[in-house]
């Protein structure tokens, strides 16, 4: 099988050309221009009164212009005011707040007006506010007594602050309280319990609010609670009565829903157009009733509707006026139910249907500007010239404002100006700038001469002509420096000047000359066409099936265009070839020796150019060497006599003759099929019948003319193809289908990319395919907009809004007519990069190598784009032990998703660091967060960097070490311990000494002459000892005390001794198993007899054996006064079994991983040791006891 993709590089042009349709509109930077507002700052601009306010006012022009503010509708004399700058070229304000300013004597109303001679733009109102976040004002609060079963409210009326804070509830120990069904937080902060319980009962509900601009949290003072359970009631009530008396407080009573908020049956909400709508209804009741919403006369629109806080709020996003309407919660229990109705009206603040865009006209031309917005209230549309109402602004007798529209007619350069149309209702307004520029100016052409564009052929070549002049060029493409004029339906022809040859063919190669004029001139440009041949594999893959152990070779040769260079790759299963030599790739084929059952499956022949791909697969089946040749099984021979019968416009019949089976039964047949009027020469998959089944009814699709193949399978594997069948016309119609995977993802800030899976040539269903693309801003009210075109699966649109939605839909048709009516997709237009930092970032310090750091989400709307996700970079600035700065290395951690906290690992301790946190879309990353320092606590330090013992005598020895090389903290001691090693490597006594930590040498006297000595040196920070370092050396030996000393093991009468010894023990081991063979009697075992030790257990009379004996319990020493007293009792200091026994009673000592070293070389005080016996090694506490 093959496949084959061309990656042409015009296709990569497609994207290049229709972009600069959108930037073929702007005037190039060189020419005289009015001015245009590129940055400018949010209408409401909330600042923090701590830091520097900064007014953002960037424009472009030429000249370039001048910049003056207005504050509160009046002129804002910059130089009046020490604190504030604006920055050079530029119309940005600083006003600075950090250095003796107050942001409150800066609040109010800015615009920022961008000047030059061809006119004035203007900002947005600009209003500036300083985050406020007050105290909470005293009260004094009562405890709360309540019933169990009764309803409860804990209000918690946060201060105003500017924005509103976040609300939540927390204990003292700042953990957040539990919420449920039964408890929950209501929208305006409150805390509601539906019903109490007795574990309700707490004296610190607090209340906290958290202002995010100025990164505080306030807290409200405590609330107690104290839940009264019927028990205890009845039980004080009790204590008061007499016997005579009826007491006894009602039990809980079920009771049925009653509202808590919102109160009454109705009530109204307004809320604004493409605002998030939040409706709440918060119950009482026992047992807790449910929440459940309905609309009435409608449904829940789905996709934006959420449920939050346990059903209690409804959460519709991106709300319309279509969303208007009666909204029902209704909170039921086993005893009832109770209902409210929220009547939800939806307006608007003005949105563009169109909006104003730059006019670019040649002396003597005519023009319009469209402004047209809606809202709900209808905004009232106003016009202005450079910043002035256009009622009160210069007469210009070529123009003539009509409502939403000015007319300009015969315009001469004087009438160069830049326009403002303000559109504004009761709930906010929209500006928008756009000039007119009177220029007269021959064309220019853009793309650069003599470009050079490859493609395959047969598929599309775009050649760019990007221009400019004014009045608008006209563009002409021949081909060649002297050829005639291009025309015809081979060619398609874009706006932008870029000519389009749908199916590039050899012949299409050469120069293809551009030209454009207009009344001021003409200008052109050449540029260069290659067309290369497809790169093909003509000779493929093929199946093979071969024994185990055996050799296979793959044959993949290729034919090519000879100026491209092809690079052949060899895939298995679609991952990279095993890295084992038993596979060789040559030229043209892959052979595999020592075939193995791994080897099993699909290896594919990958073919890639610069400009096209092609690739070929065939499938190994490893099979067991056959036991004997008697049988041979194969694969069946291909079927025969292929014949169809029945043709109707949509279906045919087929049968045929199966071939031989040889030996393995034929499982099933699969028919492929040739289209010969649109893939000659390609097979398809049609369908697969049972291998006892030799005729099918396969389904036709128009416009297709068929030929049918058979292949027979069975367990070896697949028949070769059967010889086609005859061919079989079918009739064009209308196409049954329209493109799939439709998407609509902008690829600039300022477009929509349409794409779409084109329809494979039989889909068509007739000649003539083409595509209708279709789109409209989602949620605005404006007509489709379409466009027809053929042999691409792509459209760009321009000049869209950035980061909006829009509603998408293609639809095929063909020469008799189109598709059935296509659904519709939502897309967006372009991604920019995300406006604002993340704010109250917080780092909590874990340990001294992990901090945890938090951030509060930006807003959606100031994402831009697709959130992906938050990046958090940080870097250690410097040591804190040794006040030494190094190169700063950032590492950066990606958060996924709306996360708002991350874990920073592998820190260094005692360090400090520093941190910011951006967010990320599918564009970029956005502005950083203000960096944020944090220090790492000590650790425990590094080992020495190294320890040497030097200057041995008869009793001393020299130490000398080095500081750790990561001291992790300040260093507080040093701590040495020793001990020494006698000749058959036992520990003795371990001696500990604390050394002070700016000492790096120390000598050991009084030690013993000719003894080997362990050392253990390791650091000391305040936190603890780091790891050790080990060492040991020998002092040496007294000359005189050498020479006495003789090597006893080497003396003949020692020799003699220890053979005659092993001699007797032989001998008593030979009369110990005589004796115990014959079964007689000892003294031992007489005593055993006498007095039965319960620790042995009898021996089970069912099958013989001893019950239930550990040989464990050989290891433990005997105990004095182990056995069982003749009362049967067993002492407790006797029985007990714990630590103590094992150890040195509460000082038993642990290793590192909390096991118990001290088990069994230690003994109780009040069980002296029998001897020598045990044969573990003692613990280094009890090393003295046993050291010789």
């Amino acid at each position: 099988m093959m496949k084959k993709k061309s990656i042409s590089a015009s296709k990569a042009s497609l994207v290049l050309f229709l972009c600069q349709m959108i930037s073929a509109l702007d005037v190039p930077l060189d020419l005289l221009q009015p001015p245009t507002i590129t940055q400018q700052s949010p209408k409401d601009y909330i600042v923090d009164p701590r830091e520097n306010i900064v007014i953002q006012c960037e424009a472009k022009g030429k000249p370039p212009p001048s910049f003056s503010w207005t504050r509160n509708g009046t002129h804002f004399d910059i130089d009046k005011d020490a604190q504030v700058t604006m920055k050079p070229n530029s119309g940005t304000l600083v006003i600075n707040i950090m250095n003796g300013g107050k942001a409150e004597a800066y609040e109010g109303v800015y615009q920022c007006t961008a000047r030059n001679e061809r006119g004035a733009a203007i900002s947005n109102n600009i209003v500036i506010r300083p985050s406020r976040s007050p105290l909470w004002t005293k009260e004094k609060l009562e405890p709360n007594q309540v019933r169990e079963g009764d309803s409860l409210v804990l209000h918690c009326r946060p201060p105003v602050g500017l924005p509103p804070p976040i609300i939540f509830w927390m204990d003292n120990a700042f953990q957040r309280l539990p919420q449920s069904e039964r408890v929950s937080q209501g929208l305006n902060g409150d805390l509601y319990f539906s019903n109490v319980q007795p574990e309700d009962t707490r004296e610190d509900y607090i209340c906290y609010a958290r202002f995010n601009h100025t990164q505080t949290i306030q807290q409200k003072q405590p609330i107690s609670v104290k839940v009264f359970s019927m028990d205890s009631l009845n039980d004080t009530i009790a204590a008061n009565l007499s016997d005579t008396d009826i007491y006894g407080a009602k039990p809980v009573t079920e009771r049925q829903p009653v509202l808590l908020t919102p109160t009454g049956s109705t009530s109204t909400k307004v809320e604004l157009r493409g605002n998030v709508l939040l409706l709440e209804c918060i119950a009482a009741g026992l047992p807790t009733p449910v929440i459940r919403w309905i609309k009435e006369g409608g449904e829940l629109p789905a996709n934006r509707t959420f449920f939050e806080n346990f059903k209690k709020t409804l959460k519709i996003i991106d709300v319309s006026e279509a969303d208007s309407g009666n909204y029902k919660c209704i909170a039921r229990n086993i005893l009832g139910s109770a209902h409210h109705v929220i009547s939800v009206t939806v307006k608007a603040a003005p949105y563009w249907i169109t909006a104003p865009r730059n006019l670019v006209l040649s002396p003597g031309e005519d023009g319009t500007l469209i402004c047209r917005a809606n809202g709900n209230p209808k905004p009232n549309i106003s016009w202005l010239a450079n910043g002035v109402p256009i009622a009160i602004a210069p007469e210009d007798p070529s123009r003539k404002v009509d409502g939403d529209t000015i007319i300009f007619s015969h315009v001469q350069e004087r009438s160069s100006a830049v326009y403002q149309c303000n559109a504004s209702n009761e709930y906010g307004y929209l500006l928008a700038n756009a000039f007119v520029n009177v220029l007269a100016e021959p064309p220019r052409i853009l793309t650069p001469a003599n470009k050079l564009y490859q493609v395959i052929a047969d598929s599309p070549a775009l050649l760019d002509c990007a221009y400019f002049g004014s009045p608008k060029p006209e563009i002409e493409w021949f081909k060649g420096v002297k050829g005639s004029i291009l025309r015809g339906s081979e060619y398609v022809f874009h706006d932008n000047g870029t000519l389009e040859i749908p199916v590039a063919q050899k012949d299409s190669t050469g120069t293809y000359t551009c030209v454009a004029r207009n009344e001021l001139g003409k200008i052109q440009n050449e540029v260069q066409l290659e067309v290369k041949d497809p790169t093909m594999i003509i000779k493929q893959p093929e199946y093979k099936v071969i024994q185990r152990y055996g050799q296979v070779s793959f044959e993949c040769i290729i034919k090519h265009d000879s100026t491209l260079l092809p690079t052949v790759i060899w895939l298995k299963d679609n991952d990279e070839l095993p890295d084992d030599e038993r596979f060789l790739v040559g030229k043209d084929n892959l052979t595999i020796m020592n075939v193995t059952d791994k080897d099993d499956g699909t290896y594919t022949c990958i073919v890639n150019t610069t400009l096209d791909s092609v690739s070929a697969s065939a499938v190994l089946t490893v099979v067991a060497a056959p036991p004997t040749p008697a049988i041979i099984y194969a694969r069946p021979n291909p079927p025969f006599d292929l014949e169809l019968t029945g043709q109707l416009e949509r279906s045919v019949e087929l049968s045929w003759i199966p071939g031989d089976e040889n030996n393995s039964p034929i499982t099933n047949f699969v028919i492929e099929y040739e289209d010969g009027l649109h893939e000659s020469g390609v097979w398809h998959y049609q369908t697969e019948v049972p291998g006892t089944q030799t005729t099918v009814q396969l389904k036709l699709s128009p416009y297709v003319n068929y030929s049918f193949r058979v292949i027979a399978v069975n367990e070896i594997g697949r028949s070769q193809p059967s010889e086609p069948s005859e061919q079989y016309l079918t009739k064009s119609a209308n196409p049954d289908e329209n493109p799939s995977n439709v998407q609509g993802i902008g690829s600039e800030p300022d477009n929509l990319v349409i794409t779409w899976e084109s329809l494979k040539g039989f889909q068509s269903n007739g000649p003539g395919l083409q595509y209708k693309v279709s789109w409209r801003q989602k949620d605005v009210d404006d007509e489709w907009t379409s466009v027809i075109v053929a042999n691409v699966s792509k459209y760009i649109v321009s000049g869209t809004p950035t980061f909006v939605p829009y509603e998408i839909k293609v639809q095929a048709l063909n020469d008799l007519g189109y598709a059935p009516e296509p659904s519709e997709v939502i897309g967006h237009s372009g991604e920019d990069l995300p406006m604002v930092a993340p704010g109250n970032v917080q780092v909590h310090v874990i340990n001294s190598t992990l901090a945890k750091v938090h951030w509060d989400p930006v807003p959606l709307k100031t994402v831009r784009g697709h959130l992906q996700g938050y990046k958090v970079y940080y870097w250690k600035v410097q040591s804190l032990s040794r006040r030494s700065r190094r190169h700063v290395e950032k590492k950066i951690l990606t958060f996924r998703g709306n996360k708002t906290f991350g874990m920073l690992p592998g820190l260094e301790p005692y360090s400090s660091y520093k941190l910011n946190v951006r967010v990320v879309n599918g564009k970029g990353e956005g502005p950083a967060s203000p960096d944020k320092v944090f220090k790492t606590p000590e650790g425990v330090p590094s080992s020495p960097s190294f320890l040497k013992i030097t200057n041995p005598t008869l009793d001393s020895l020299t130490l000398e070490w080095g500081s750790p090389t990561h001291p992790n903290g300040v260093l507080t001691s040093y701590i040495l311990k020793f001990q020494p090693i006698n000749n058959t490597h036992e520990l003795g006594p371990l001696v500990e000494i604390r050394i002070p930590a700016n000492e790096s040498s120390l000598i050991l006297k009084n030690l013993n002459y000719s003894t080997r000595y362990k050392f253990y040196f390791n650091a000391q920070t305040s936190v603890g000892s780091g790891s050790q370092i080990t060492e040991e050396a020998v002092t040496i030996m007294d000359e005189a005390m050498a020479s006495r000393q003789v090597d006893i093991a080497t003396q003949g009468w020692f020799i003699g001794l220890m053979c005659a010894v092993a001699l007797l023990i032989l001998i008593l081991l030979i009369v110990c198993f005589i004796r115990r063979n014959k079964g007689g009697k000892y003294p031992v075992k007489e005593k055993e007899d006498a007095h039965a030790d319960p620790e042995i257990q009898p021996m089970k009379e069912d099958d013989g054996t001893f019950g239930e004996y550990s040989d464990a319990e050989d290891h433990k020493p005997l105990k004095k006064g182990s056995r069982t007293p003749s009362d049967r009792t067993v002492k407790k200091e006797d029985s007990d079994d714990s630590l103590v026994d094992y150890g040195e009673g509460v000082n038993g000592q642990f290793n590192e991983d909390g096991s118990f070293i001290g088990q069994y070389s230690g003994k109780k005080e009040k069980e002296p040791a029998e001897g020598n016996e045990s044969s573990e090694a003692p613990s280094p506490v009890n090393a003295m006891n046993s050291f010789v």
